[in-house]
């Protein structure tokens, strides 16, 4: 299997509190259907358990040029996969 083409290699940070999402992010996970009128995430394929640990890490966003909650990273259109504590990023404006 050939790796998938990114641009930017970003490591996952393990941080002491949780990053809020921006409401817009919020707004984003609603339309699409990722997140209920309560604010609770919905993410197809994601345990309760994997999203527990989703919510207290972040990433330095290459394209936003400043740190975001790793969610935020997971449902953005340049997020191409994660491995081994690393996120391959398309790095297209947004």
């Amino acid at each position: 299997m050939s790796e998938l083409p990114h641009k930017y290699e970003v490591s996952v940070k393990i941080v002491a509190t949780a990053l809020k999402l921006s409401d817009e992010t919020k707004n984003e996970l609603k339309a699409s259907g990722m997140m209920d009128d309560k604010g609770k995430l919905k993410l197809k394929g994601v345990s309760p358990k994997m999203l527990k640990r989703m919510k207290e890490e972040s990433v330095d966003c290459p394209v936003l040029k400043k740190e975001v909650p790793f969610i935020q990273c997971f449902v953005c259109p340049n997020f191409q996969s994660r491995i081994s504590g690393k996120v391959l990023c398309k790095g297209d404006s947004l």
